[in-house]
């Protein structure tokens, strides 16, 4: 089997769900600094004199640019009463919190970009006088801004081989500055260095594999961080993720067979049936990006003819961007040799499994005990080493190269 090409990245950072929050908001108009009622008039009873309540909004009216993650509201000497934001187009509520002491609100989630917003504040001070702030703002269009996306997700547990992904919407020029602005550490210690593939990914790993049971934190200061000429970027985020147990599974073309090694002990060795003569195998180290229990695969989407067209692929996972996977193969048996003694595929790794999914196999069994992250080698392939940037396959590049790639 070979190479359909899907990719899947979460967008770094959620846009703003649109959906009523704790806070109720509404559309207004009119000045972002702080409207102090005097004399009683229009705030109610509680409003005799002046309040000393500053409400600001750090959008100002009118102002175009607003950043999606720091736009807000606080108050100086006085506690915030109600806040209200809606989306200008469709009147739709923006969910926010108020502090615990009263003093500032911002939005539950990231606005998106090139939309506009009302925000009505109000405040009271010690002795209940009422001041009150809107602002009418469109936040940075999508054309002069960029923003990432990015592998692993915060909160998952992964395999040792994961590298830190971002691939960015733009062209990056400026690749110290942004790069600068993005730290990757480990709670093992280990030295982690980016790479600049091209100038829209940057990927991030240690000399050696994660260490295993080690915690990673990602921190991505990019709102206002000017990536190429009048762009900026629009995210400010800390994620982290688990790296689980060591998991590295070699696959041999010459005995059509692959060992599973776990925390240094060999798990399973199984049959495999790799790369044709004509279709081999990338030889390398490949990392596990995608998992899906069943999936279509046609040849003709990655310049076969119509040698293969087969819409239940059973136990997926992906080892290359341009569609390397290992797999279960349930119509293998076809006339071909029994798994272990011939490879027939068109560049994937098949293993034995049973249409459906769901019998006991080699297949099922290598899914239900692999990771995003694992590590895959092919060895003793008669075609070359996969690309480093042909998915997640960093590890190819000696440590110096890949140091050599950074942009500080």
């Amino acid at each position: 089997m070979t190479r359909p090409v899907i990719a899947s990245r979460r967008v770094l950072g959620a846009c703003a769900a649109l959906v009523v929050g704790a806070l109720t908001l509404t559309a207004c108009g009119g000045s972002a600094s702080a409207d102090d009622e005097k004399d009683g008039k229009g705030g109610g009873a509680d409003s005799a004199g002046t309040s000393t309540a500053k409400v600001v909004i750090s959008a100002k009216d009118g102002s175009t640019g607003a950043s999606i993650n720091t736009t807000g509201v606080k108050v100086s000497d006085g506690r915030l009463t109600e806040v209200r934001m809606t989306v200008a187009e469709t009147g739709a509520t923006v969910p926010g919190a108020v502090s615990a002491d009263g003093g500032s609100w911002k939005p539950k989630e990231q606005l998106e970009r090139g939309t506009k917003y009302r925000v009505h504040a109000t405040a009271k001070d010690a002795d209940g006088r009422t001041s009150a702030a809107d602002s009418v703002f469109t936040t940075v269009s999508a054309a002069d801004s960029f923003i990432g996306t990015y592998t692993p997700d915060g909160g998952t547990t992964v395999g040792v081989g994961m590298p830190v992904s971002f691939t960015f919407d733009k062209a990056i020029s400026d690749k110290k500055t942004v790069q600068s602005h993005i730290s990757v550490t480990s709670s093992s210690g280990q030295e982690v260095v980016g790479h600049w593939f091209g100038d829209q990914r940057l990927d991030f790993r240690p000399e050696e594999y994660w260490k295993a049971g080690s915690k990673v934190t990602m921190k991505i200061d990019l709102d206002g961080v000017e990536g190429a000429n009048g762009v900026h970027g629009v995210q400010k985020k800390t994620v982290t993720f688990t790296v689980g147990r060591a998991q590295v599974s070699t696959v041999d073309a010459d005995t059509q067979t692959m060992t599973v090694v776990r925390d240094g002990k060999t798990l399973k060795s199984v049959p495999i049936s790799a790369g044709s003569a004509e279709n081999p195998t990338y030889n390398g180290q490949m990392v596990i990006s995608e998992k899906s229990e069943q999936t279509h695969m046609d040849g003709s989407t990655v310049g076969f003819g119509g040698e293969y067209d087969i819409p239940d692929v059973p136990h997926a996972m992906r080892l290359s961007r341009s569609g390397t996977f290992i797999h279960g193969n349930y119509w293998y048996n076809r006339g071909n040799p029994p798994f272990g003694v011939q490879g027939t595929s068109h560049g994937c790794v098949g293993l034995r499994d049973a249409q459906g999914g769901q019998a006991d196999t080699d297949g099922k069994w290598f899914y239900d005990n692999s990771l995003i992250g694992d590590v895959v080698i092919v060895k003793n392939s008669p075609d070359g080493t996969i690309a480093p940037d042909n998915g997640l396959n960093g590890w190819n590049l000696a440590w110096n190269e890949w140091v050599a790639g950074s942009a500080v």
